[in-house]
């Protein structure tokens, strides 16, 4: 019996009544890209509204949506004295901005649906979703594990580094970082699991083997299945099914010719259909609360480019937020209407 029937059954019924999907979504855009060194992934919240979200979210039947607008982001940089550590004041501005709003979202009782962005964003979504649920668990769908700290990275770009300064025991890791006072490090690694990765650096690595991080790699992927390898890291992570979910997706997750807009693309990733599949396992759950959708980034490729990468990320949010590939009935209506043919004299 897969995970998915064995969890089900060892549920109780009054447990599987306060675990329904939630019917209302709070849209957050953050027009943030100083994580990264690319132009363009702070338009990707215009552009994702543009391509039609809301009214593709409003397809799937009973949907609440609220557009919150975009997060207020900081346009004045200033100098810190933190070794390889770009626009860290710009970053911790943008991401405390964000928890307040995703904290916001959370205890209105809306799933948190964040639109990056680029992934330094994570810190203020996860943060803002930990001071609502400290039971949370972190599922990091992305072709790289962000756990690098500013003596790991090569890059100095902080979208690299949001998971490590989100988990405590990476915590002592770090230098004291001017700007950031008003994040502390909570979040357990122990509830963090990991899908998609195919470049995941040295250092980074060794933390996920030292901290046993579930971490299914693409060969995992490949030689599993996205149903078992989602369906064990929800097991190791939440055997009992009880704590709410948060998903933090990182186009760059899907293969290049699934996603080629994007600004740390590796070939050999997740099909379009895989992630599809994750995000319906995950929202069958009926614990899903946050998703974030980060790294889209309209400025690079063509227009076709653009349409696929954006086409895909409205795909993957619709799954997580119960659209049915296999159709839905009208209300009230058991069967098909039936038209009766008069032989005209």
């Amino acid at each position: 019996m897969n995970f998915v029937k064995t969890f089900v059954r060892n549920m109780s019924r009054k447990q599987l009544k306060n675990w329904e999907p939630l019917k209302k979504v709070g849209i957050i855009g953050v027009p943030f890209e100083k994580g990264q060194k690319k132009y363009g992934v702070s338009v990707a919240p215009a552009a994702v509204r543009s391509a039609g979200l809301i009214d593709q979210l409003k397809e799937i039947h009973g949907l609440d949506i609220k557009d919150y607008g975009d997060v207020e982001i900081p346009n004045r940089d200033e100098p810190v004295d933190v070794e390889n550590m770009s626009h860290l004041p710009l970053v911790s501005a943008a991401n405390k901005n964000l928890s307040v709003k995703v904290s916001q979202v959370l205890k209105e009782g809306r799933v948190a649906v964040t639109i990056g962005g680029d992934h330094s964003i994570g810190v203020g979504t996860v943060d803002g979703h930990y001071k609502v649920n400290e039971d949370m668990i972190l599922i990091w769908v992305d072709a790289h594990a962000d756990i690098n700290t500013n003596k790991t990275s090569e890059s100095g770009s902080v979208h690299g580094m949001p998971v490590a300064l989100l988990v405590k025991e990476l915590s002592d890791y770090w230098p004291y970082l001017p700007t950031m006072d008003w994040q502390v490090p909570q979040f357990s690694i122990k509830n963090l699991g990991y899908v998609g990765l195919r470049s995941v650096d040295e250092y980074e690595r060794l933390a996920i083997e030292k901290y046993d991080v579930p971490a299914f790699a693409m060969e995992d992927i490949e030689e599993y299945g996205i149903k078992k390898s989602i369906n064990h890291i929800l097991q190791k992570l939440d055997p009992d099914g009880t704590k709410p979910i948060h998903v933090s997706f990182d186009i760059d997750s899907l293969d290049s010719l699934e996603a080629p807009s994007t600004g740390t693309s590796v070939r050999g990733g997740l099909t379009l259909r895989e992630a599809i599949k994750l995000m319906e396992i995950i929202y069958a759950t009926g614990r899903l609360r946050a998703i974030d959708l980060v790294e889209i980034n309209p400025a690079l490729g063509n227009d076709t480019d653009r349409k696929r990468t954006i086409e895909a990320g409205l795909c993957i949010l619709k799954a997580g937020l119960g659209f049915s590939r296999r159709g839905t009935m009208p209300r009230g209506v058991l069967d098909l209407p039936v038209q009766t043919f008069h032989k005209s004299d």
